[in-house]
C-alpha cells in the first residue's frame, strides 16, 4: 500500500479534482480501444475481408506496432512536453486515428488508411498509457492511499462503456465512420477539460524539478540485463505473459469470434464483447479486499482457473448463455493478474525499477503481440480453436502462481520451516 512521503502540499479538493482528472483520463484511453473493438465486425464488412481472420490480424499488427512505439518513447515525451500536453497530445493523435479507421472503412473501403489509422490509435494510447500511471503514481503518493488498481479499474471501465456504445451504435446501424467520428472528438474535448486539473509539471515539487546524476549507458544496461537472471522475476512473467495475453487476445476477438465462430449478428458479437469487459472492471474493483483476504497466490490460482473454465465453456459454446457466462468468468480471471504481476515484481527487490520494467515489457508485449497470432492461428485452424494457446497459458499462469508471493512471506515461511519440522 503506497504510504505519504509528507504532508499533503494541496488541500483536499485539489487532490480530489487532480485523483478524478486521472480518472477521466483512464477512461478515455479504455473508450478508445474498446469502439475500435466493438466496430470489428462493422469495418471487417465495410472492407470487405470476407471471413479471413487472418486479414483483420494483420490489421491489428499494425495496433500492435503503433503501441509498442509508442509505449518505446512515451518516458521521452512526458519528460519533453510534462504531462498536460503529453496527454492531451497522445489522445489527440489517438482520436485522428479512430477518425482515419472511420473513412478508412465506411467512405474509402481502404485497408491502407485502415491500418495507418490503427498503428496511430495504437501509438497514441502506448503514450498515454505510461503517462497516465505516472501520473497516477504522483497523485497515489500526494494523496497517501492505494489508488492504482481504481484506477485500471476506471481504464475498464471506459472500455464497457466504449462496448455499449459500440453495441447500440451496431444495432441502430449507424456507419462506422460516423459512431467513430463522434468518439474522436468526445476524446478530445474531454481530455482537454480534464488535464486542466492536474497540476503543472513545474508544480509537482522540488524533487520532480531537482536533476538526477547521469548513470554511465553501460552500467544502466547491466543493471536492466541483471534482474533477468532471477527465476522468481522469469516466474512472475511467466504470470503475466498468461494473464495479459488473455486480455489481450479477449479484447480483439471475443466479438469476431461470436459472429463466425457462433453465428450471432455484429450487435450480440458487441455486446458480449460487453460483458467481459464488464467482469474485467468488477474483477479490478473488487480485486483488493480479495488480494488482501486471501493472498496473492490463492488470487491468481483462483482467478486463472476461474478464465480458464470460462474460455473453455466460451469456445465449446451450444447456447448463447453458455457463451455469455464462459465470457464472464473468462473476464474475471484475467483482471487480476496484470497489478498483482507488476506488485509482485517491485517487492522487497533491490532494484524495483528494473524489475518492474521487466516484467511490464513480457506484459505488454503478450497484450499487443498475442491478437495477431491469435488471427493467423485462425486462418488454419478457426477462430476458437486458436483460442486454446490461451488456455495454455492460463493453466502456466496457475502453475507460476507462487511465484507471486510477497517477498517477506516467503523468507518467513523458510525461516519458520525448520522450527516446525
Amino acid at each position: 500500500m503506497s504510504q505519504p512521503t509528507a504532508a499533503p502540499t494541496r488541500d483536499r479538493r485539489e487532490l480530489k479534482a487532480w485523483r478524478n482528472a486521472v480518472f477521466v483520463i483512464f477512461i478515455l484511453s479504455g473508450l478508445a480501444i474498446a469502439s475500435w473493438v466493438a466496430r470489428i465486425p462493422g469495418v471487417r464488412d465495410d472492407l470487405r475481408l470476407g471471413k479471413d481472420p487472418s486479414a483483420v490480424g494483420l490489421l491489428i499488427l499494425g495496433l500492435s506496432a503503433g503501441a509498442i512505439l509508442g509505449l518505446t518513447i512515451s518516458s521521452w515525451a512526458l519528460v519533453r512536453f510534462g504531462p498536460h500536453r503529453g496527454m492531451v497530445g497522445a489522445l489527440v493523435i489517438v482520436a485522428i486515428g479512430t477518425v482515419f479507421i472511420g473513412f478508412g472503412a465506411t467512405t474509402f473501403h481502404s485497408v491502407p488508411l485502415v491500418a495507418v489509422g490503427l498503428i496511430l490509435l495504437g501509438f497514441g494510447n502506448g503514450m498515454v498509457d505510461v503517462m497516465m500511471n505516472v501520473e497516477a503514481t504522483a497523485v497515489e503518493r500526494e494523496i497517501g492511499k492505494t489508488l492504482l488498481p481504481l484506477m485500471h479499474a476506471c481504464f475498464s471501465l471506459g472500455t464497457v462503456l466504449g462496448a455499449a456504445i459500440g453495441a447500440l451504435a451496431a444495432w441502430l446501424a449507424v456507419p462506422v465512420v460516423w459512431h467513430l467520428l463522434g468518439i474522436a472528438v468526445a476524446i478530445v474535448v474531454i481530455a482537454v477539460i480534464a488535464v486542466r486539473f492536474i497540476p503543472r509539471e513545474a508544480d509537482l515539487g522540488d524533487e520532480a524539478a531537482t536533476p538526477t546524476e547521469r548513470i554511465p549507458f553501460g552500467e544502466r544496461m547491466r543493471t536492466s540485463l541483471a534482474v533477468w537472471a532471477d527465476w522468481r522475476l522469469i516466474l512472475i512473467g511467466v504470470v503475466m505473459l498468461g494473464m495479459a495475453f488473455g486480455e489481450g487476445s479477449a479484447n480483439d476477438w471475443i466479438s469476431l469470434a461470436v459472429v463466425d465462430g457462433h453465428g450471432q449478428s455484429n450487435s450480440i458479437g458487441a455486446v458480449v464483447f460487453g460483458f467481459f469487459v464488464a467482469a474485467m472492471t468488477l474483477g479490478r474493483v473488487a480485486g483488493g479486499p480479495i488480494v488482501d483476504r486471501i493472498g496473492r497466490v490463492a488470487a491468481i490460482r483462483i482467478t486463472a482457473g476461474t478464465g480458464a473454465v470460462g474460455l473453455v465453456l466460451f469456445i465449446i459454446g451450444g447456447p448463447m448463455w453458455v457463451v455469455v457466462v464462459g465470457t464472464v468468468l473468462w473476464g474475471f480471471g484475467v483482471s487480476l493478474g496484470f497489478p498483482l504481476g507488476m506488485s509482485a515484481a517491485a517487492d522487497g527487490a533491490a532494484n524495483p525499477a528494473a524489475r518492474v520494467s521487466a516484467v511490464a515489457i513480457i506484459g505488454y508485449c503478450a497484450f499487443l503481440a498475442g491478437p495477431p497470432l491469435i488471427g493467423f492461428l485462425g486462418q488454419h485452424f478457426g477462430l476458437l480453436n486458436a483460442l486454446f494457446l490461451v488456455l495454455v497459458l492460463l493453466v502456466a499462469a496457475f502453475l507460476a502462481a507462487p511465484a507471486v508471493r510477497p517477498v517477506a512471506a516467503a523468507a518467513e515461511q523458510r525461516e519458520n520451516a525448520p522450527e516446525a519440522a
